[in-house]
Order: structure tokens, then sequence, then C-alpha cells
């Protein structure tokens, strides 16, 4: 097995897939923080079925799928927050008719262009072997763009995040910032279509986030530990994609509920203990 690790790292498409796949880590333990804490999570899995109809556009089309992608997830992730606003509906169920209008239109797309279903696939659940030098450097620069946004923007993201009605009293324009937290997340899903898939990108926005609130420290050390754990996770899901010819999404989020499993349960035992000798 050693042998064949080794030999893993031999290939160019290995090293595009680690490169890609921390990068996505970082961002993703970055943005979910923000939006986990601010109960917004779902909002990750509503534009990765958005991603889905987009990356089939881009297939039925013949244009770069995720260049594609790009703009029109970023434009629905704006859209989400605006119907919440201007329209009497709210953010869930806005969530919930976009994301089931995106994968009906994903799906008829893939049926009526039935020459690209295998490709399609492996943007649904991720594939190592597909990722492109472009997609490489797509990822380094907008991982690098969410980190300095949230470095620039941290003290107000931070107390948005916590309060948000204060943040408004306090002269934070918390509409503006919502805005550009959609649009990292939606940045983020893309980025990470062609390692995760789009079925299971959303769950990157939230396992670095939950795993890391099991150590129960204070929000710098949960962002700090998330991307640690899942830069971690994320490599090792990749490994075992290799070594067993498995989906790479899957291995990744397989391992990422495994690890929260664990973490989970080893503090339960820890509190029944404490009461126990208390």
């Amino acid at each position: 097995m050693i042998e064949t690790l080794l030999q893993a790292f031999s290939y160019t498409f290995m090293w595009r897939a680690l490169i890609v796949g921390i990068a996505i880590a970082i961002s993703s333990s970055f943005v979910g923080s923000f939006l986990v804490l601010k109960k917004f999570s779902m909002i990750g899995h509503g534009l990765s079925h958005v991603a889905f109809g987009a990356v089939a556009i881009g297939l039925f089309t013949n244009q770069a799928p995720l260049l594609v992608a790009v703009p029109i997830v970023v434009v629905m992730s704006i859209f989400i927050l605006k119907i919440n606003d201007k329209v009497n509906i709210p953010g869930d169920a806005a969530i919930g008719l976009l994301a089931a209008f995106s994968m009906a239109l994903g799906t008829t797309l893939a049926s009526v262009g039935g020459g690209f279903n295998v490709d399609l696939n492996t943007y649904l659940f991720g594939s190592i072997l597909t990722i492109r030098q472009t997609d490489v450097y797509l990822a380094v620069l907008f991982s690098v763009v969410i980190i300095g946004v949230v470095f620039l923007y941290y003290h107000d993201l931070f107390s948005m995040t916590y309060d948000d009605q204060f943040a408004k009293v306090t002269g934070i324009k918390t509409s503006n910032l919502n805005t550009l937290l959609a649009i990292l997340t939606g940045i983020t899903i893309v980025i990470g279509i062609r390692v995760i898939g789009t079925i299971l990108i959303s769950a990157l926005i939230i396992f670095p986030t939950v795993i890391a609130m099991q150590f129960g420290q204070g929000f710098k050390r949960t962002i700090l530990i998330g991307v640690t754990t899942q830069v971690i996770i994320v490599v090792s899901g990749l490994m075992l994609s290799y070594l067993y010819d498995l989906p790479s999404g899957s291995a990744i989020v397989l391992l990422n509920g495994f690890v929260f499993l664990a973490i989970s349960l080893y503090n339960g035992f820890r509190r029944l203990k404490t009461a126990y000798e208390v």
C-alpha cells in the first residue's frame, strides 16, 4: 500500500487533485464557520444544486462548465438573498425552490444531450482524474480571494454572525456583508465541484465547522481547527479514492462523517465519565 501511495505522487493528476483539494478545504472552512453559526448553512445545499444545473448548461452548450458555473452560481446566491428580502417567501423555501428547479433543469439537459451523461457523473460525485490545470489555477486564485476577503472583513463578519441586530446598530452594513458571504459561498461551491462533486460539496461547508465545534474553542480557534482537520481529511480522502478507485467526493464526505461521529462519541463518553465521578 505504501508503494502504491508513493507511486501516486508520480502522477500529475494526483498533484492537481491535492492542490485543488487543499484549496477547497481551506476555503470551505473559512466560509462555513460563518454560515453554520449564522444558521445559514443550507444556502450551500441550494447552491450545490444550482451548480449542477449550471454545469449541465456548460456541457450542453460545449462551454467550459466551471467558467459557466461561476457567474450563474454567484448570481443565484445573490438572488436567494434578494427574494428573501423583497418577496414574501421564507429563505429556506427560496433555497428549496431554486434547488429543485436547478436539478430539474440539469437532468432535462442531460436527457436531451445524452452524449455528456458520463461527463456529468464526474461533476456529480467528483473525480481526481478529470482535474485540469485550469481548475488548479481557479481553485488557488479563488481560495486566496476568499481568505483575503475574510481577513479584510473579519471583525464585521464576526459581529454580524453572532448578533445581526447589534451589528446593524453599530453601523455595519449587514446586507452587503450577507451578499458578500453568499458570493463567497457560491465560489467555494464551484471550485469544489471537480473534487467533491455537486451533490456532496455542500457537506464541506458544514463539516469543518461542526467538527471543530466539538473541541469547544473560541471562534478563531474553530476556524483554525476546521482548516487543519479538513486539510487532513481531504488529503486522506483523495488517497483512499486513488487506492480503492472510489469517487473522491464520497470518500472525503464519508471520512468527515466518521471523524465527526468519533469525536462526538468521545465527548459523550467523557461527559458521562465526569458526571459519574462527581
